[in-house]
Parts: structure tokens; sequence; C-alpha cells
């Protein structure tokens, strides 16, 4: 049960993050200020909404029995993980304080805040798996 899962959340994450994303959403979510904020958490909303759905498909078309407390704790953590990574100052923390400055400089942030991401689902799924 955790595979699929996992695999439903990281497809809701692609959904949410790239064809669902607005260039609005892309370019203020780390602004400083309401408009930042609004321009995060409505892109976090998104998130949660693909991956609610895609849990709700997952779970008629496979038979699971999700308890609604646990889904919805991970729905929020998914949702609240997200917009604090898409701030975008703990992925430049995280490669300052690993001594990635040339990576980042380089592309290198775009990869460390999809794994975060990935690995913030992974937390979900396996809380969901249990």
């Amino acid at each position: 049960m955790f595979a699929d899962i996992a695999f439903l959340l990281y497809v809701g994450h692609l959904i949410a993050d790239y064809p669902l994303q607005t260039d609005h959403q892309a370019g203020n979510k780390a602004l400083p200020g309401m408009a930042g904020w609004r321009a995060n958490l409505s892109h976090a909303v998104t998130h949660v909404a693909v991956c609610a759905t895609l849990l709700v498909l997952g779970a008629a078309a496979l038979g699971w029995s999700l308890p609604t407390l646990p889904a919805l704790a991970a729905l929020l953590w998914i949702g609240a993980s997200h917009a604090f990574i898409d701030r975008r100052w703990p992925v430049t923390a995280w490669m300052r304080l690993a001594r990635q400055e040339s990576w980042a400089a380089n592309g290198g942030a775009a990869h460390v805040d999809q794994t975060a991401h990935i690995a913030a689902l992974v937390v979900a799924a396996l809380c969901l798996s249990a």
C-alpha cells in the first residue's frame, strides 16, 4: 500500500507543481509580505486538492479504507511542508549549510527543492500506510 500511496502523491505533486502552477504563483510565492503568501498558499492549496483527489480515486479503485483523520493530517502536512519549502529560503539556507553555493548558482536549488518535496511526500505516504 505504501508504494501505491507514494506514487499517487508523487503524481499529484508533479501535476500541481508543473501543469497547474500559474506563472503568478511561480514568480511570486517566495516574495515577502502578503502578496508572496497569497501566491504561495494558493499553490499549496492546489497540491492539497490534487493529492486529495488522487487519494480518493486510489481508495475507490484499489479498495483502500483510509482513515479520515490520518488522511486529513497527511494532506495538511503536504500543504504546509510544500508552502514552507516554496518560500525558497529553506532551500537556500540548506545549500549554504551544506556548502553547495556553487551548485545553487548553477541550477542546483531546483533539485534540492524537489528532493525536499518528495521527502515530505514520503513522510505522508508512510503515515497513511502504517
